[in-house]
């Protein structure tokens, strides 16, 4: 099976504080999980949930460890209709387990035990796997959390713009200074951006990889540096789109939702986001679609909600 969006990188399960602002380091507290999760994992289950509608199919490239929380990402991806058959098991490794903590003032704080999740190797991508490619999406954690994982993304981009010169490249920069020093962050960047179809960054993101303050400022400046359109990500707030035609931006409302979680839902965004795309819809409709299936999330404790395309279609209309 050669799929129409691809993605690759970490795949880990989240195991969470059921209270908030109660630290990790709270001997007796609770946990809830584990949870399927990894942003690149996020943002395939996603496009895979609303693709399903328009028979766009997606794949996945990644290493699980030789475990139960292995399993039940495989479980959860192989439900939502993601092809599994590039993720490898690690031998000898762990599946990835990030522990998250909510804090009062909307932060989160994570204790990460990488075990396989940095193990996507450039041998993992495979050109015959790129053949109908459509789609391709990276992610900022997934260059950050190794080298080999770096790599890995670089080899899919070159493969994918060789399988198909028009083809889409999404990033979403997931910038986590918690990885990697900032500088060098910014710097593994680069490459991709200049490649980068459609840029998918909050504000501070935007603000960062810009080097320039104000969120607005930093995303006509991304558009100098190699992306076709600039997708500001508010959360709440909904999203604010920028193109070459349009530098002051395209402002598209969220929606009203009883926030339980917010894990994940800028990663359900993105996947929304490229299914509108390849779908040929108008902009500000792939920007409320992609808010709609945000909003959505939010509802849902866990960062893999199971929203269906016919669930979001009632919350546009």
């Amino acid at each position: 099976m050669s799929p129409d969006i691809i993605c690759l990188g970490e795949l880990l399960v989240e195991i969470m504080r059921t209270e908030i602002d109660d630290p990790h380091g709270n001997i007796g507290s609770s946990y809830k999980g584990p949870y399927p999760s990894g942003a690149p994992a996020i943002f395939i289950d996603s496009a895979a949930r609303m693709g399903k509608q328009f028979d766009i199919t997606t794949g996945y490239i990644g290493a699980i460890g030789e475990d139960e929380f292995g399993s039940c990402i495989l479980e959860k991806l192989e439900i939502d209709s993601v092809d599994v058959s590039q993720i490898r098991v690690a031998k000898g490794k762990t599946t990835g387990i990030a522990f998250n903590q909510y804090n009062s003032d909307g932060s989160r704080k994570f204790i990460f035990a990488a075990g396989a999740a940095g193990d996507t190797m450039p041998e993992d991508v495979k050109e015959s796997y790129f053949k109908g490619i459509k789609a391709l999406h990276i992610m900022g954690s997934a260059l950050s959390i190794s080298e080999s994982s770096k790599e890995a993304c670089y080899k899919a981009i070159k493969i994918a713009k060789d399988e198909n010169p028009d083809v889409i490249i999404s990033f979403d920069p997931n910038i986590r200074p918690e990885m990697l020093d900032l500088e060098i962050i910014l710097n593994i960047c680069k490459p991709v951006l200049e490649s980068t179809t459609i840029l998918l960054p909050s504000g501070e993101e935007a603000e960062m990889l810009a080097n320039i303050k104000g969120e607005t400022k930093a995303c006509r400046k991304l558009l100098e540096m190699g992306p076709k359109i600039v997708v500001l990500k508010q959360g709440k707030e909904g999203c604010t789109v920028f193109t070459e035609e349009n530098h002051d931006g395209i402002k598209i409302a969220g929606f009203k939702a009883d926030e339980v979680d917010p894990t994940g839902a800028g990663d359900s965004f993105g996947g929304a986001f490229v299914v509108g795309y390849l779908n040929e819809w108008d902009l500000k409709e792939i920007a409320r679609f992609a808010n709609a299936v945000g909003a959505l999330k939010v509802e849902h404790f866990g960062p893999m909600p199971s929203n269906s395309y016919e669930e979001v279609k009632k919350m546009l209309e």
